[in-house]
């Protein structure tokens, strides 16, 4: 029998764990599915996969129409849909394996029966569920695009999911890349630390952290304001990854020029200011500022006073007496002037200052003002970035004191 869709049983005893990736119809969950899989070495099961095929072929008795439309029969349609998916999960389970599951998982999401029954079938392997969530005009997009029959059968309204159980909430508009390094991340898959990095050696008077990906992620924001702004004034999005670090201001005239750049610089501000539900604090954050003690810090971000403010804010970050944001300087980053300005105002010499960073512009730019980087993965590849150290988040180093300034160790 080709058993090839399934991963070898494993050498060493582990306990199974599930993933279960949940959303609603056009929000990537195939895509991150597979990403998951191959990034965690582990078996996927697809609703789609394990049941439409047969669907389609079968003529259904008492069923007027598409299997997926609605009907009397949807419900007993469903049931058996995950009847199956929950019996293969199941299957796995029992053989040693860890499978991703991959459906809208709506009913499941609700707790209740749905959500008891995937538990019981899987038992004693714990579910994790990534939720995918999106804009409905994203959604309603890519299902367009894809033009799948499914999608022409299915309800032209999504009901309201409700969710009752504990899920990693993660945005459709995210890379796939952006989006498994968040799981991983959930699931405590993380890179490890170089502790044999020089940055550990070295002695600080001071940190100049950067803002968005570094103290908090706001990426999923940052997207829909650059699509709605994209849309608005109408330019290809992918166009915009050359602003990612810099001013709004200089990122959009660069791509509209002189004209239209300002105003699309305002718009975005505004959209970025009121988009702030889904902005939380980097894993380690808030704990790393709350240790700093009277260790000098500051902030020097691209974005504008008022967005940098209200994300902030909604992340749960306390200003602190010196932020640098793009009215303050002349030329923003990957310019030293930002960092130069932030040492300055902090009254410390910038090659005494650490400089945490997520952009490839802001690495750039504190390097350029002689300071040390450490970089923050998760929002694009830093690998050829130049900073001194990488780590997934904040709660990978610790700051300590050593003499009177200070130094990383890693946790």
């Amino acid at each position: 029998m080709d058993r090839t869709c399934q991963a070898p049983a494993p050498t060493d005893p582990v306990s199974p764990s599930v993933v279960a990736v949940a959303g609603p119809a056009g929000s990537g969950k195939t895509t991150l599915g597979r990403a998951l899989a191959v990034a965690l070495g582990r078996p996927i099961l697809d609703l789609d996969t394990l049941t439409n095929p047969l669907l389609d072929r079968l003529p259904l008795l008492g069923v007027d129409g598409h299997w997926n439309a609605d009907g009397p029969h949807r419900v007993a349609v469903r049931d058996a849909r995950y009847a199956v998916l929950r019996c293969a999960a199941a299957d796995l389970v029992a053989v040693g394996q860890s499978p991703i599951l991959v459906a809208p998982f709506t009913a499941e999401l609700a707790g209740g029966d749905a959500w008891r029954a995937l538990g019981a079938a899987v038992a004693p392997a714990p579910i994790t569920v990534v939720h995918l969530t999106g804009a409905p005009e994203l959604l309603e997009a890519r299902r367009a695009l894809r033009g799948a029959d499914r999608d022409r059968q299915r309800p032209r309204v999504d009901r309201a999911t409700e969710i009752a159980v504990d899920v990693v909430g993660i945005d459709a508009a995210l890379t796939t890349e952006q989006q498994v390094f968040r799981v991983l991340r959930a699931l405590g898959v993380r890179t490890p630390v170089d502790a044999a990095s020089a940055l550990f050696g070295e002695t600080f008077d001071a940190v100049l952290f950067d803002l968005d990906g570094t103290l908090l992620d706001s990426t999923a924001a940052v997207h829909r304001s650059w699509s709605r702004v994209a849309d608005e004034f109408g330019f290809d999005l992918h166009d915009s990854a050359i602003g990612h670090g810099m001013p709004a201001a200089a990122g959009l005239s660069a791509i509209l020029g002189p004209e239209s750049g300002p105003a699309a610089g305002a718009r975005l501000i505004a959209l970025e200011t009121d988009d702030v539900a889904d902005v939380t604090a980097i894993p380690g954050a808030l704990d790393t500022l709350a240790g700093l003690d009277d260790i000098p810090w500051a902030v020097v971000t691209s974005g504008t006073p008022p967005v940098a403010g209200a994300r902030m804010a909604a992340a749960g970050i306390s200003a602190p007496h010196i932020v640098i944001t793009a009215d303050d300087v002349d030329r923003g980053k990957p310019d030293p002037e930002p960092y130069l300005l932030g040492a300055a105002r902090l009254g410390v010499d910038p090659r005494r200052c650490l400089v945490v960073e997520d952009a490839p512009a802001g690495i750039t730019a504190g390097r350029a003002a002689g300071c040390r980087v450490l970089g923050i993965r998760g929002t694009v590849d830093l690998t050829d970035s130049g900073a001194d150290l990488l780590v997934d988040a904040l709660d990978q180093i610790e700051i300590v004191a050593r003499g009177e300034g200070f130094a990383l160790t890693p946790r």
